[in-house]
């Protein structure tokens, strides 16, 4: 800050070492003026100015680092009351553009609600039609024709339920009910909506539940299953999926592992990453980079640990350790 303070008073302080050299040179080229008595008032008057530019530092310079030091919100209170018209008038225009920024602000924020509260009234209109759809396909006669159309379907049953889960994220702490839920339900239910896809691909599920409760969210666990199997089976080709659970230190433990075409492990620090698809896939157009980046988001606030581990050509294997009752003492009140 004193850099910039003698910055902006540095014509001052020229000015003011111009006049003291001007005086040293009359008298020196003017013999009837005694050069040391004016030496002497020239050093008086440098020392005065520089006890002066000393005091008015801290008076003049306190302004300027409240604002420097304001944690640029929208709120002003951190920054002191201007003591000098120059103050006053930045003061004014940072206030102004504060206000303005507010009302932008808000108008943002409202049309943000609109268009969401818009999107999920259409995804659930859309559900309607879809649940037809699948009641048609499964009338249709023809088992391959059958077997194709439900695998789009479920596609595009996916998207959307990503879609509505990825606009309910920001809001998951007001919608958590933790409770002790059991894990086979929840399984067979997602494994039987992937039913059609798995025949298709001779996929299998070998599930073997030690532990059969965990303390978690239903819905958002079955969310994030939801995406792990589906993963497993869009990679995996003739092959079991196997699921396990057991209890290690007072934590259950659940792996689901797959002996598909695995990652390389280099996108393995990427996997969650918010868009990011694999290398290996990247020419394929079939993933949106989204499923594991929204079941890290919904793992955090359910205190489930995610863990990844892959080897290039032989499959994956996803372990999430569910946290322990205490350790949600802070999250029953919600």
């Amino acid at each position: 800050m004193i850099r910039k303070y003698i910055t902006e008073k540095r014509s001052w302080l020229l000015l003011l070492a111009v006049l003291q050299l001007i005086i040293i040179f009359v008298a020196y080229i003017d013999s009837a003026i005694p050069l040391l008595p004016v030496l002497y008032i020239v050093l008086l008057n440098t020392m005065l100015c520089l006890a002066f530019v000393y005091l008015r530092y801290s008076r003049e310079t306190r302004f300027y680092r409240s604002l420097a030091s304001w944690d640029q919100i929208y709120e002003l209170q951190a920054v002191l009351d201007p003591g000098s018209p120059m103050e006053r008038l930045v003061h004014e225009a940072v206030s102004a553009q504060t206000d303005r920024y507010k009302r932008e602000s808000s108008v943002n924020v409202g049309l943000l609600e609109s268009e969401k509260d818009e999107l999920l009234a259409w995804i659930h209109e859309v559900k309607t039609p879809l649940t037809a759809m699948q009641l048609m396909i499964e009338r249709l006669p023809d088992e391959t024709l059958q077997r194709q159309m439900m695998y789009e379907w479920l596609r595009i049953h996916h998207l959307l339920d990503q879609q509505l889960h990825q606009k309910r994220i920001p809001f998951i702490r007001n919608d958590l009910f933790i409770e002790k839920v059991g894990l086979a339900p929840i399984l067979n239910k997602e494994i039987r909506a992937l039913k059609s896809w798995c025949i298709s691909k001779r996929i299998g599920f070998d599930v073997e539940l030690e532990a059969e409760t965990v303390l978690t969210d239903g819905k958002w666990l079955a969310f994030m299953l939801r995406q792990l199997l589906t993963n497993a089976v869009k990679y995996s080709e003739a092959s079991d999926i196997v699921i396990r659970s057991r209890e290690e230190g007072g934590h259950v433990v659940l792996v689901i592992e797959d002996s598909g075409q695995g990652m390389d492990p280099r996108d393995l620090p990427r996997i969650y990453d918010k868009g990011f698809t694999s290398s290996r896939f990247r020419q394929e157009g079939a993933a949106t980079g989204m499923g594991l980046y929204l079941t890290r988001q919904v793992a955090e606030p359910l205190q489930i640990r995610l863990h990844a581990a892959s080897v290039l050509g032989q499959g994956s294997v996803f372990t999430l350790t569910f946290p322990r009752e205490n350790d949600f003492q802070r999250l029953t009140g919600m």
